[in-house]
């Protein structure tokens, strides 16, 4: 881009590369991906009191499957013709659910020429990118409260130790497969779960466990894919919030979005550069059915004497 094309525009817009930025780094940097099916998807152009964001809730899977009947009469016997055993028939069609923005994001900078050290081009570029990276720990904020939010069973663990680590896992372990939950489970776990499961004497290779303690590596516990995140990312500040070890889920099962009001430079009339500015919308979303297959672990109280 040339350093002048403001000079003759009076706007340049960035929404565009802005929006591929954050898709990108989401990818890599959001702890939550796996739960949002599609990734963070984004639009462009939304006005600034638009009050939802559209999805097709459709595409995201259903992973409570329902109960095959094997009643003698359906299917079978009186019910030979006017019944089946998969149950009632639905109809799959893609509808376009307006979904409530939950929070906004914005920003505001300045690129003098006299003083950025640098082509105007080259530094909107190193801060679009600085920018989208912000915006992907704002997601993972967001995302671990609404996940809180929306978690359809709590399990409570105790203490880290194996006995309570073991429990607990057992727990989860019947919790979805008595839902007849369907998909990838993983666990999303505290430093402190996390080492508890490593250290544990279960996880060896008598029992052909892949445990790596060199690399403090643990892919699988009892059918559940383990990733290590922050504790921060298990804490939720504010009213209502709650202090997590773990959140278990099957994956893809909601949406994850934000809308772009606007990514653009403008000419500023306070000194020789461009006004580097942007604003837009987020949130999150998932069916009914599917909470069913989330689940909080609560963190063990810690003791007040210690």
């Amino acid at each position: 881009m040339p350093t002048t094309a403001n000079q003759e525009l009076n706007v340049r817009r960035y929404s565009k590369q802005f929006i591929d930025m954050i898709q990108a780094v989401f990818g890599y940097m959001s702890y939550f991906t796996d739960f949002f099916a599609g990734g963070i998807e984004a639009l462009d152009g939304v006005q600034h009191n638009a009050v939802a964001f559209s999805v097709k809730t459709s595409d995201i899977p259903l992973v409570i499957n329902p109960n095959y009947n094997t009643d003698p009469n359906v299917a079978f016997g009186t019910g030979t013709s006017n019944s089946n055993r998969f149950g009632n028939r639905k109809e799959i069609i893609y509808i376009d659910t307006d979904v409530p923005y939950a929070w906004g994001w914005s920003f505001h900078e300045g690129i003098d020429r006299y003083t950025v050290n640098n082509a105007p081009d080259a530094a909107i570029a190193d801060r679009l990118e600085i920018h989208s990276r912000d915006m992907t720990r704002k997601f993972n904020a967001q995302h671990s409260k609404f996940i809180a939010s929306i978690a359809g069973q709590t399990l409570p663990l105790a203490t880290y130790t194996e006995t309570d680590v073991i429990a607990l896992f057992d727990a989860l372990y019947a919790y979805f497969l008595n839902i007849e939950a369907v998909g990838q489970k993983v666990i999303k776990v505290n430093a402190a779960l996390y080492n508890a499961l490593v250290n544990s004497k279960i996880a060896t290779t008598l029992k052909n466990s892949t445990v790596n303690i060199d690399g403090n590596i643990l892919p699988m516990f009892k059918d559940f894919a383990i990733q290590a995140i922050p504790d921060n990312m298990l804490t939720i500040p504010g009213t209502g919030g709650g202090n997590y070890s773990a959140y278990a889920y099957i994956t893809n099962v909601g949406k994850a979005f934000t809308g772009i009001t606007t990514v653009r430079t403008i000419q500023s009339e306070d000194f020789d550069g461009v006004a580097l500015q942007g604003a837009g919308k987020a949130g999150e979303f998932i069916i009914e059915d599917n909470k069913k297959a989330v689940v909080k672990v609560t963190a063990p109280v810690p003791d007040p004497g210690v």
